[in-house]
């Protein structure tokens, strides 16, 4: 089924998706070279390069994944960053710190994670709590693809062919209170099946279970969106199987992975990234140019898949990721540099 109605948010054609080889790729330079430190479990956007040019092709590793019915949403771009992503990039070129902090280690050690059986709660300022099975997360609600570009928190990006639907519905099947302020996410803690969550130094000093926030807003927004595929099929164990949160305004790490509750509060949530570094990630993590990090700048992006170590190509990153005519109003009067 084909929605014939461009939606405002969608930007892309088809041919500027990334192509799911790039996405799935590219640290494990980082061990080879002895570069990861305590003090770099992030990358620079230097090394972003770095990765992308010597980075192994780990198209060779296979896992199950089961195609998907969905209604493909027609397409268009304001602004074309180039070449799709390639999708083996997509499936190991990961920041998944449960697995490890390399940009292989996802896809070399995800495999095996366990997502069916798998239940999601949806719990807190709800009038009607639920608990969704594996099958559910594919029937409740009818699948779309979302053509969305993806922005990291380390200034290299790519554009992604997501599918699953948007969290505003499934909020509104809960029946949000009135006292409802914020939503709260939960990762899976399973310590067996992930070697970072058993070893703090493994999974970059994070105190989990992996934990995310919106503000209500935010999340009844219709460009958030709950995804459960990826490329056409069931998303790779690496990118969040078997649900993750994309929000394509903020920056990667708010799109939180392989979700097992959703909790819908009265206060805003503590988010992981935000307790173990407040100065350098803000609970908002919007995509702002004007804002560095503190140890790199966020004015450009380096787009996975698209030049190399020794390549000067970069292309200007734009303020809540090309989508602030969709979600600008949000953020009407507060400091976005205070409220980063």
């Amino acid at each position: 089924m084909f929605i014939k109605k461009k939606p405002s948010w969608d930007k892309f054609n088809d041919s500027d998706i990334t192509p799911e080889s790039v996405y799935l790729q590219r640290r494990q330079l980082v061990k080879n070279l002895g570069l990861l430190g305590t003090g770099a479990l992030l990358a620079t956007p230097t090394k972003a390069g770095l990765w992308d040019l010597f980075n192994n092709d780990k198209s060779n590793v296979t896992f199950e994944r089961s195609p998907l019915t969905f209604q493909k949403q027609s397409t268009y771009n304001k602004w074309i960053y180039g070449k799709q992503t390639p999708e083996v990039k997509a499936i190991s070129h990961n920041n998944f710190y449960e697995f490890g902090t390399s940009k292989t280690d996802p896809i070399e050690q995800a495999q095996s994670l366990t997502v069916d059986p798998w239940q999601l709660r949806i719990e807190g300022e709800v009038q009607r709590p639920m608990i969704l099975d594996y099958d559910a997360l594919f029937r409740l609600f009818p699948l779309q693809e979302r053509i969305y570009n993806f922005r990291c928190v380390e200034a290299w990006s790519m554009v992604l062919p997501w599918i699953g639907f948007s969290l505003a519905e499934i909020l509104k099947k809960a029946e949000v209170t009135s006292k409802a302020t914020h939503v709260a996410f939960e990762t899976l803690y399973d310590p067996e099946q992930m070697p970072g969550q058993k070893n703090r130094f493994v999974g970059g000093g994070i105190n989990y279970p992996y934990v995310e926030g919106l503000t209500l807003a935010e999340a009844m927004t219709d460009l958030t969106f709950l995804a459960v595929g990826l490329y056409g099929k069931t998303l790779p164990p690496q990118n969040g199987a078997p649900i993750r949160l994309v929000v394509p305004w903020k920056y990667g790490f708010k799109s939180i992975k392989s979700i097992v509750k959703i909790r819908v509060t009265d206060s805003q949530p503590f988010t992981s990234w935000n307790r173990l570094a407040p100065s350098e990630y803000g609970f908002y993590a919007n995509v702002n140019p004007d804002v560095d990090h503190p140890r790199w700048s966020q004015a450009t992006e380096r787009r996975i898949g698209q030049g190399g170590l020794f390549s000067a190509k970069r292309i200007k990153t734009l303020p809540f990721n090309g989508y602030g005519d969709n979600v600008g109003a949000l953020y009407k009067g507060l400091d976005l540099k205070v409220n980063f």
